[in-house]
Formats: C-alpha cells, structure tokens, sequence
C-alpha cells in the first residue's frame, strides 16, 4: 500500500485557516459574540469602552427572553447618535468583526424592564417602578431617585420589550422614545443576545452579575 499523499505545507495552513475563520463564524452566529460599550447608559454596571460577550445560549429553542436581563439589540430605530454607532474603521478591524473577533459597534445595551403583555408604570409612592403591580427595588442603578424623572404608562405588546438603562439620569432608553413611531418598545427579533462576560478592561473582568430583583415576577411566566 501507498502511504496516502498529504498536503503541501502552504496548503495546510491555508486549509486551517480556513477552517478556524468558519468556526469563528459559527460560534458568533449562535454562542458568543463580542461587544464594546459606547456610552455611559448602563453605569456603574457598565462603563464606557468595557468589552464584553454576548452569550445566545440562553435564547435558543423559543427560550424567552426575562425580565431583568441585560440584552444586546440592533437599533430599533435611530436611538444611536453617530457617535456611538461607529463601526471599526480600518480592514482588519472590519475583517476581525465579521468573524465575531473584534467588539461590534451599531448596537445598543439595556436592562430588560417588561416582557410582552407587562403593564410598567413610573412611578410607585415611593418612587419606584413597578411592573404589573408590583414595585421593583433596583440595587443597579446609579441613581435611583433619578427613575421618577420621566413619569410614565405602558403596555408592552407581544414580542416586544420594554428596556432601561441602569444610568437613569443618562439613558435614551424606551422611555425618551415613548413618542416615537415605535413607542419606545423593542422588537424581541432585534436581540442579538444576553451580557455574559466583561473581558475587557482586566481588572473589571469576569461574569455579568443578574441580581434577584425581578425573581418573584419571573416566576408567574
């Protein structure tokens, strides 16, 4: 028997090169994929410049997305000033990015507040949120006090949702596009996935902590 014939070496590497770039893009397609914070919305949760992963895990097989998760979404509709929807701007970096490599721009972070069918109303006696009556205590944010600014009442449709960021005094959130064609809901289609891991800076890295705030109203699903 012949010995069976291998590649030539540049052949090889261009076959695993190949290779790894696939998986690169099936793992961004349905596990993992890397974002950077463009704003100060989501602080003291998430800074400004903090890279993190997206996990899509949680979202597969019709799993819904919970109330208190922290989400990625496509920008429903102009929220994004042109600052914070810039993209990579040179090849590598674009290259990078398409292969789920480099942190991806064009995107918004927020803390889901309802699910489709919630009534949320701002604000309680008290000054919180609640959500279907029941008043939300939110270790998270920033400044609590600062919820009340914006008084408002809302039905989220269905397959949609109704996001927050944990910086109230500094978020252009559903609340400031009750107005808009949209009525400040986002499409459930236009998250791409749930905050998992901060890899970015080190000193701050680690996994995204969820706390037990929205447990009781989760659980009545």
């Amino acid at each position: 028997m012949s010995d069976k014939r291998q590649l030539p070496l540049w052949q090889e590497s261009i076959l695993l090169v190949a290779t790894a770039m696939v998986l690169a893009i099936i793992v961004k397609a349905f596990l993992v994929q890397a974002f950077y914070i463009p704003s100060g919305s989501m602080e003291p949760t998430m800074l400004v410049n903090d890279r993190i992963l997206v996990q899509k895990v949680s979202y597969w097989g019709g799993n819904d997305i919970s109330r208190g998760d922290i989400v990625v979404f496509d920008d429903p509709g102009n929220w994004l000033t042109a600052d914070e929807s810039r993209h990579p701007t040179n090849f590598v970096q674009r290259t990078l990015e398409v292969f789920g490599l480099f942190p991806t721009g064009g995107h918004l972070i927020k803390r889901v507040i309802g699910v489709g069918g919630d009534e949320i109303k701002c604000c309680d006696t008290t000054g919180h949120l609640t959500v279907n009556g029941v008043s939300l205590q939110e270790p998270y944010v920033l400044d609590e006090s600062l919820t009340k600014d914006k008084t408002f009442d809302v039905k989220v449709p269905t397959n949609h949702l109704w996001v927050m960021g944990d910086n109230r005094g500094n978020s252009a959130d559903s609340r400031a596009h009750i107005g808009d064609p949209g009525g400040g809901f986002v499409p459930t289609d236009n998250v791409v996935g749930k905050a998992w891991l901060r890899v970015w800076p080190w000193n701050r890295a680690g996994f995204i902590q969820y706390p037990d705030t929205f447990n009781e109203l989760n659980s009545k699903k």
